[in-house]
């Protein structure tokens, strides 16, 4: 396996009819995006990334453009803003569960990955005590998603202002992955970076507004991190590409109507979940506002033989919950056509019904 095991199984992994572990939006088409073919330029200036695209992010949530820094995509965003804070030996101290590409980021850095944990008996909370016991003098960034991947469960803004405050008494940065957070709420809410000048916040276009084609993802911190995390593209990629930038700058005009999109096709999921969890009584799963559910089978089982069956018998994909270091539980993506994600989770119901994967 290399640094991310989940990204090379979910690259690799056979198609399945009903889908319900990818975790993108349903998909965007050209003409749900008025203008789109009109903008189409193919060359332009966007060195330190497209002007009127940084303006457009920078309205949206109320920051300064020189608070913004471009990326490819939420995952491009976070190995940046962590390869502007991490050297080789340096301390990343993450979450658990925790999404695995994160983890590989620290891993190719170099980093010493230490771990806090969100217990589920606590409902994946966290415990800003605990996050500070595991802090030391090496520790260069703090590492969270809200709404977590992979339980969907939001991080209440006071947390999050307490972890900042951790992060800065240490000479580090709190890293808050939001790439789920507009779809779970309002869009354009104020970003976890305005509750401190430790804190980074990463999104992009692709999970709540179903535009991941187009790979728009950005930093949002204070001016000297922002600068440091340009510099950091600098070797990695250089600039972005110009006509997905263009592309993109104009999605922030249609952004409010993306968004009801968004937030319609995951209520309508996220409807069906708490129905079909409200008769599984033999699955513990807390519920959050995001749009993924973890639901666990019984301290006992592993989710590996379950979605092995449920693919193989039912042509129903599921992510298996050891790529989060929880084997007994499993992933489900509330971002899906509704139609198709009425049907697996009907087929989901159907696998548990039998008793060859236990």
């Amino acid at each position: 396996m290399g640094l991310s095991p989940y990204m090379e199984w979910a690259k690799s992994r056979p198609v399945a009819r009903l889908d319900l572990a990818a975790s993108n939006l349903k998909a965007c088409t050209i003409d749900d995006l008025p203008g789109a073919r009109e903008a189409l330029e193919l060359s332009g200036r966007n060195d330190e990334g497209y002007g009127p695209l940084l303006e457009a992010i920078a309205s949206r949530y109320g920051v300064a453009a020189d608070q913004i820094a471009a990326a490819s995509g939420c995952s491009g965003a976070n190995f940046l803003a962590l390869a502007a804070a991490v050297s080789a030996g340096d301390e990343l101290l993450i979450e658990r569960p925790a999404y695995d590409p994160l983890i590989g980021a620290a891993r190719l850095l170099g980093a010493t990955i230490v771990r806090f944990d969100r217990p589920a008996a606590d409902g994946f909370a966290i415990d800003s005590d605990r996050v500070q016991a595991a802090v030391t003098p090496r520790t260069r960034a703090i590492v969270v998603t809200t709404p977590h991947n992979p339980t969907g469960v939001t991080i209440p803004d006071e947390t999050l202002a307490a972890l900042g405050r951790i992060a800065a008494r240490s000479g580090a940065i709190l890293l808050v992955d939001e790439v789920y957070r507009d779809v779970a709420g309002a869009c354009g809410a104020p970003p976890a970076a305005r509750l401190g000048d430790a804190i980074v916040t990463t999104n992009s276009l692709t999970k709540s507004y179903g535009l991941s084609g187009l790979r728009c993802g950005w930093t949002i911190a204070s001016a000297a991190i922002t600068h440091r995390i340009r510099r950091a593209r600098d070797v990695v990629d250089g600039t972005g590409a110009f006509p997905p930038d263009r592309l993109a700058r104009l999605a922030f005009e249609h952004l409010e109507t993306l968004h009801t999109r968004g937030r319609e096709i995951v209520g309508a999921n996220l409807s069906r979940a708490r129905e079909f969890l409200g008769r599984r009584r033999e699955l513990e799963c807390t519920i959050g506002d995001g749009p993924l559910i973890f639901p666990c089978l019984s301290a006992s089982a592993t989710a590996d033989a379950f979605a092995a069956r449920l693919f193989e018998r039912y042509e129903t994909a599921v992510v298996p919950g050891r790529f989060f270091e929880m084997p007994a539980h499993f992933r489900i993506a509330l971002g899906g056509d509704p139609r198709m994600f009425d049907e697996g989770l009907s087929a989901v119901e159907a696998a548990l019904g039998a008793t060859e994967w236990g």
